[in-house]
């Protein structure tokens, strides 16, 4: 046994990682919220904004996302964060965000791990702050050691009391944006069960209203319209969580993923609902859980430099903790090297 294991440890330093095709990555997690972030073995993009960067990706080397995001390497359900050159002259470095469907526009989960993993690597230090370059714009974030924070892009709702039908039944639904779009709907309205032991169905319903919300309303991204794109549906509770949490709320996003964490752009986006409603204050403190029962805290302060008096600026905290590292390989023999999904 001992021998073997000494014969392969020789293989892996001397010819496993010679190997063309290795891709070298850290392994995270964010409230239960897996991140899989590219660390060698990848293209530098073209473009000298993120969203240029995206494209590149999208275009060119999409193939990197499914052989990392899916199985044999992945899941249905991966996520990924593929570090990139900075936008901004002030910004530390910028970043992709990948997943089943594609490529995301902002994640507070991968910004909370990025940030965990900068203070693990000796990149930053205690209460020293980080500035990231996002497809959204930038965000700063801090680690005070066993959590993080992150100050979000200015976040607003998109449109109040919208609703749509589907297999008979109407759904209320309010749009917001927090780094991406998505669509609020109250679960205890609809007698509908955010317990983990309901997360099939959760997958398939907000799969489906999902695709029936983006038919039905269209979105228009001021800016930039790579960015106007409904990014997930949100179920969220008042009543099924931890007494000491505001709510509970699952996110499903992309084709069919279900956010195991609270969802940092999704309680960003909800905020900006809960300020417009009167529900909640600025700088006031509340603690939203995932399905998991893991809570992100989140406020948000009001920009004085927004003459339409309708963003707010997220501030969101959470938890990460690094789950491995690893040297993955495409053997070009290999008749499912490009990865498979199921859904």
């Amino acid at each position: 046994m001992q021998d073997f294991l000494t014969l392969l440890a020789g293989q892996v330093e001397r010819s496993l990682l010679s190997r063309e095709a290795c891709w070298q990555t850290i392994d995270m997690h964010t409230a239960g919220e897996p991140l899989r972030v590219f660390v060698s073995g990848f293209p530098v993009l073209a473009g000298s904004s993120i969203l240029a960067k995206r494209a590149d990706a999208k275009a060119n080397y999409d193939h990197l996302r499914t052989i990392l995001m899916y199985e044999p390497r992945g899941h249905a359900d991966m996520y990924g964060a593929w570090l990139v050159a900075s936008e901004r002259e002030n910004s530390d470095f910028g970043v992709l965000f990948l997943h089943n469907e594609g490529y995301s526009t902002m994640c507070g989960h991968a910004i909370i791990a990025l940030t965990q993993l900068a203070l693990s690597c000796g990149y930053k230090t205690t209460g020293e702050w980080l500035r990231i370059d996002t497809p959204a714009g930038q965000v700063q974030s801090v680690s005070y050691g066993d959590y993080a924070e992150f100050l979000n892009v200015p976040s607003f709702v998109y449109q109040l009391a919208l609703q749509v039908s589907y297999h008979g039944q109407v759904y209320r639904f309010d749009l917001a944006y927090g780094g991406a779009y998505y669509a609020f709907i109250d679960a205890d309205e609809y007698g509908l069960s955010l317990a983990m032991d309901n997360h099939a169905t959760l997958k398939t319903l907000g799969r489906a209203l999902k695709a029936a919300i983006a038919d039905a309303y269209p979105i228009s991204h001021s800016g930039d319209e790579a960015l106007g794109f409904l990014y997930g549906v949100i179920f969220t509770s008042t009543t099924q969580c931890d007494k000491a949490h505001h709510s509970r709320q699952v996110c499903i996003f992309a084709d069919g993923e279900l956010d195991r964490s609270p969802t940092g752009t999704g309680v960003s986006a909800r905020v900006a609902i809960l300020a417009a409603k009167g529900t909640l204050l600025p700088q006031q403190e509340i603690r939203i859980e995932s399905i998991l029962g893991c809570p992100f805290s989140v406020s948000y302060s009001v920009p004085q430099d927004d003459p339409t008096g309708r963003t707010v600026l997220p501030k969101v905290a959470g938890t990460a903790y690094i789950t491995g590292q690893h040297t993955f390989y495409r053997d070009p023999a290999d008749p499912l090297s490009q990865g498979f999904i199921f859904k």
